[in-house]
């Protein structure tokens, strides 16, 4: 049976993806599992410019390069040398999706077994205080000469790889090399304890920097499975590879259904604002329906910019949306149009001038603003939706009061309600957003078995 053998792999790039970087060095040492047998590198021709901070940390400028092979030029080569071999590297990931890259865009297709020291060391040697190469070095008493250089960092890689053969008593190398392994997908900077601790349950998930703030919030129907998505793939561009490396610590909570899980992600990201969270950023209101009394005594309606200052009666994605509200609120209940103020003019049109003589009387006109406030909150509904728990001895409840969304929360199975207001006693207060109640009703909707209307409603 043919030896297992390892192809020890270190890099030099323009930069840190794949998608818009080359490669300017690579080394490439080959181990049978006790020792060298051979060792190759070579400076590559990046056809592009070298960035200052780049050359600062490698000393590899464009002057070395102009007469260096491309990478095309190589490729055959350096595939042979890595091919039917474990391919080993200190965030392997790093290195192979550039080189995976390149070899694609010179016309082959390759798809190793792949090790990371990184995660081996973490796995072997673990409570280390940093698992970078240099620090490593200076931690386990390995010689590392020419930083940064591909051939100094895979010498030292594989005097590691040595080390990591003789301390591995429980087989963790062997397990990880096995294409199956899931945490050789893992981001490197990922303890793989924090990803094997998900449980595969609906939820929110949590990714969190160095720094411990959190910079993705995440729903999901299984947690694991969600969360091992974002690590799977050959996705090369700049964001995803940043995003990978900026991920160090997971958290997640349980919920007892997708909606749940949906409605924390979203009030999560709205308090956390997280960086690498896009979509529901877009889903804020941004016009709102205000009401106020002038000096003079009379009440006014008016369609406005949200403010983050002022409440606002109902809140709008769009000014059209509540000019029409307004317009149909002043038509039903004969409001004066003098006292509805519907948005600003545009751009170099001047605003509205109304004759101010000749006014209602203000207490008729005050009620009929108020007869129209009163409908509005007349036609929000106070309900609780009430679904399964995240175990069989609670339930799940959503509380909607006046048409915004109070909050949710868990309660016994065998608790007695005598009104299902009661259920705010078991709820934890959120924000509520338009998104949130397009969310709800829709659901309400869809399952009506599951909604109980306050009495208030009745």
């Amino acid at each position: 049976m043919k030896k297992t053998e390892y192809a020890i792999v270190d890099i030099e790039t323009t930069g840190g993806n794949a998608g818009g970087s080359r490669i300017t060095e690579i080394a490439i040492i080959i181990h049978n599992g006790t020792e060298v047998i051979d060792r190759w590198e070579t400076l590559v021709n990046p056809q592009k410019e070298i960035p200052l901070p780049i050359f600062a940390l490698t000393g590899i400028n464009d002057d070395m390069v102009r007469n260096a092979p491309i990478f095309e030029e190589i490729a055959e080569e350096v595939l042979q040398r890595l091919e039917g071999r474990i391919f080993v590297a200190h965030n392997v990931n790093f290195d192979y999706s550039f080189i995976r890259h390149e070899l694609a865009q010179a016309g082959f297709t390759w798809t190793p077994k792949k090790l990371c020291t990184v995660r081996a060391t973490r796995k072997i040697r673990p409570g280390l205080g940093s698992y970078s190469l240099g620090n490593l070095c200076n931690t386990l008493d390995i010689n590392l000469e020419h930083r940064h250089r591909a051939g100094g960092d895979a010498d030292a890689t594989a005097i590691l790889f040595s080390r990591l053969l003789l301390w591995d008593e429980n087989g963790e190398i062997d397990k990880m090399i096995k294409k199956s392994a899931p945490d050789q997908r893992l981001p490197p900077n990922l303890p793989p304890e924090d990803f094997e601790q998900l449980p595969e349950k609906p939820g929110v998930y949590y990714f969190y920097d160095q720094y411990k703030k959190v910079i993705y919030v995440g729903k999901a129907v299984n947690l694991k499975k969600r969360v091992a998505s974002h690590f799977s793939g050959h996705n090369i561009n700049p964001q995803r590879q940043h995003f990978l490396r900026d991920i160090h610590a997971i958290s997640y909570e349980v919920c007892g259904t997708e909606l749940l899980a949906l409605l924390l992600e979203c009030t999560e990201i709205k308090k956390l604002w997280p960086t690498y969270n896009r979509a529901l950023k877009r889903f804020d209101a941004k016009f709102g329906l205000y009401h106020y009394e002038a000096r003079n005594g009379y009440r006014y309606l008016a369609v406005g910019k949200l403010s983050k200052f002022q409440e606002c009666i109902e809140s709008f994605d769009s000014e059209y949306a509540g000019i029409n509200l307004l317009l149909g609120l002043s038509q039903q209940f004969e409001i004066d149009p003098r006292f509805c103020k519907y948005g600003l003019p545009a751009d170099g049109e001047a605003p509205q001038q109304y004759n101010m003589t000749d006014l209602p009387e203000v207490q008729v006109h005050n009620e009929k603003v108020q007869n129209a406030l009163d409908q509005i909150q007349n036609n929000r509904p106070s309900f609780a939706l009430i679904d399964k728990g995240r175990t069989a001895d609670e339930r799940s409840c959503i509380w909607v009061e006046n048409g915004h969304f109070y909050g949710m929360g868990y309660l016994p199975m065998d608790s007695t309600l005598n009104d299902i207001e009661e259920l705010k006693d078991y709820i934890t207060p959120y924000k509520s957003n338009q998104y949130i109640m397009r969310l709800l009703y829709s659901y309400a909707q869809k399952y009506p078995a599951k909604v109980k209307f306050s009495e208030l409603n009745q």
